[in-house]
């Protein structure tokens, strides 16, 4: 079996360059204003050159780069050109034995039986994705999804890159620990302690190793160090959870402050739900509570139906994990199982 990845180039960014070229050689970002505490959702290629990336604070984003044009964006029109995208990219993998799944609203996975030239479908579809929507994406083809992942940003922009069988262990063996899907910041300092920076090095660190001082993460990296990725590549079958997350203009930390946010979050979660084809499912809620330095924490609790009364306590435990104010709140619920099987908690 062979995966490909495909991942469009800067889409937001792309739609808009594509429906107003005079963009294409300023430095445009896609995000919510600074006054409001926004942040940047994606970015072109000229602003990236200024250190601009996505996830980072409108504000900081507009110090790097003074000339940045933020734009407002217009997801009724990316998710148009989305669907356009993702048809081209299912017609290709609807070969015998072949599979796809679509993982967000700008990539996806192709599953291809070893019989098909993976590299050149990948090069012909990427052709026929820019010829029919006017955006290009970057693919990469490997023998399974964790490695095509990477090997899609290898290029980028407009980029293919493959990685054969036989060169899998040379190229996982220099790979960056924090290349691994799954290893964020503060696994990557937690790693480091130990001296583990490269792939190589978590293989000579020993798999039971890496699991007495991690649990499943430790297994989690030492079979991704291995290049090994049993995940299919299948069809998402339904949303997972419902949710909705509020940046606030100033920190907050004060009890009534907390208490009139989630009163907020909890007639916008109602509203979302109602408006949802989920209305009559009970959802086991879980918080989302990033501190003023940005640091994130969640928190669940799976025997719980989803109350006002059950956020507060969760958002409470949540913030005794660190003593600062909070810059933004998010509430929601994992959804229950929806015929198909047992849903994670986040899409």
């Amino acid at each position: 079996m062979k995966v490909i990845h495909v991942d469009c180039d800067c889409f937001f960014a792309a739609v808009e360059m594509r429906d107003n070229p005079a963009l294409r050689d300023v430095p445009i970002a896609i995000g919510g204003a600074s006054e409001r505490r926004g942040v940047i959702a994606t970015c072109n290629y000229p602003a990236r050159r200024y250190g601009v990336r996505s996830a980072m604070p409108t504000a900081h984003a507009m110090r790097l780069c003074p000339e940045l044009r933020l734009l407002p964006g217009d997801m009724a029109r990316y998710k148009t050109v989305s669907q356009d995208v993702m048809t081209i990219l299912r017609a290709y993998a609807a070969v015998p034995g072949g599979g796809f799944e679509q993982v967000s609203i700008d990539e996806a996975y192709l599953a291809l039986p070893d019989s098909v030239n993976a590299t050149e479908l990948a090069t012909e579809l990427k052709q026929a994705v820019r010829m029919a929507t006017g955006i290009t994406v970057s693919a990469g083809v490997a023998p399974n999804k964790f490695l095509a992942k990477i090997a899609s940003d290898w290029r980028k922009p407009d980029g293919l890159f493959v990685i054969k069988p036989h060169q899998v262990q040379s190229f996982v063996e220099s790979l960056p620990v924090g290349k691994i899907p799954g290893v964020g910041p503060r696994s990557v300092e937690r790693l480091a302690a130990l001296n583990i920076h490269t792939c190589a090095d978590a293989l000579a660190h020993g798999r039971d190793n890496l699991i007495r001082r991690f649990g499943q993460f430790g297994a989690h990296v030492y079979e991704r160090a291995c290049g090994v990725d049993k995940r299919e590549v299948a069809e998402r079958s339904g949303r997972k959870s419902l949710s909705v997350e509020r940046t606030f203009a100033t920190d907050i930390h004060a009890e009534q402050d907390i208490r009139r946010a989630l009163a907020e979050l909890w007639e916008r979660l109602q509203k979302r739900l109602h408006n949802s084809q989920y209305a009559h499912l009970p959802l086991q809620p879980f918080v989302k509570v990033k501190f003023a330095d940005f640091r994130v924490t969640t928190l669940a609790q799976a025997d719980a139906q989803a109350g006002q009364e059950v956020y507060y306590e969760l958002i409470h435990a949540a913030m005794q994990r660190q003593a600062s104010p909070v810059r933004l709140l998010g509430i929601g619920g994992r959804l229950p199982e929806v015929n198909t099987g047992q849903l994670n908690l986040f899409e």
